[in-house]
């Protein structure tokens, strides 16, 4: 490995950032994907680079799919799960997220709903959502959702989060609230990116409850990791 792309990776995964490492087996030439950009002598084609990042965002190291030389080493930290609105849903989600391995935050600039005895062992940040997500920095190993049901707060994050590599942006609400947060963010310079957006969100489980509809996104978010898009 070059001397650049080790004090790169090095760097990334110092800084708690996921990284993924692509060595072309002949030659043994390299390229580096630290979350959010390339670096290297070897250039890989559109669709390689997004098969790289899939890989990252699960944790997989190999050859790269359908290829034969590629080979795909993943130092990827724990997945990311942001979640704007500290709502009863929240309280569900939050702990569910944490069990099945997420490194799990809560923003919400309302103290109240924040308090710590809500949501024991999570983190939590009391900022407006942009101001937090800019702060967090999010990566392709990065999930986040919207469930304030408030325009004030979900809509500066879903900016924020269309704009960055995040693997996953669901917003809760209903097919007409989401209609109108689309002629929103469209307004706003966002058409190309809205269909990003997970909404309504979470897998269409049949459940009502605050609980399961933690479990329904949840779960969504885990299939859109794997496999890369919801069904």
């Amino acid at each position: 490995m070059k001397w650049a792309l080790y004090d790169r990776l090095l760097a990334a995964t110092a800084a708690g950032a996921s990284a993924a490492l692509v060595t072309r087996l002949g030659d043994g030439s390299q390229a580096l994907y630290d979350g959010t950009s390339w670096q290297g002598a070897l250039v890989l084609a559109p669709e390689h680079q997004l098969a790289v990042q899939r890989m990252l965002i699960a944790d997989r190291s190999g050859i790269l799919p359908e290829t034969e030389d590629l080979f795909v080493r993943s130092y990827a930290r724990a997945p990311r799960l942001i979640v704007v609105g500290a709502a009863h849903i929240s309280q569900f989600l939050a702990p569910m997220a944490t069990l099945a391995g997420f490194d799990v935050t809560v923003i919400d600039p309302r103290r109240a709903f924040t308090a710590e005895h809500r949501f024991e062992g999570v983190k939590l940040v009391n900022a407006w959502p942009d101001a937090a997500l800019e702060e967090l920095k999010l990566d392709s190993t990065s999930a986040v959702v919207t469930l304030t049901h408030d325009p004030k707060l979900d809509d500066p994050a879903l900016i924020a989060a269309l704009a960055s590599p995040a693997f996953y942006v669901g917003a809760l609400g209903s097919t007409r609230t989401h209609a109108k947060r689309v002629a929103r963010l469209t307004e706003a310079g966002l058409a190309d990116r809205v269909k990003r957006i997970h909404a309504p969100i979470g897998l269409n489980l049949g459940g009502r409850a605050p609980r399961e509809i933690a479990v329904s996104i949840l779960a969504q978010v885990i299939q859109v990791r794997y496999q890369g898009a919801a069904s």
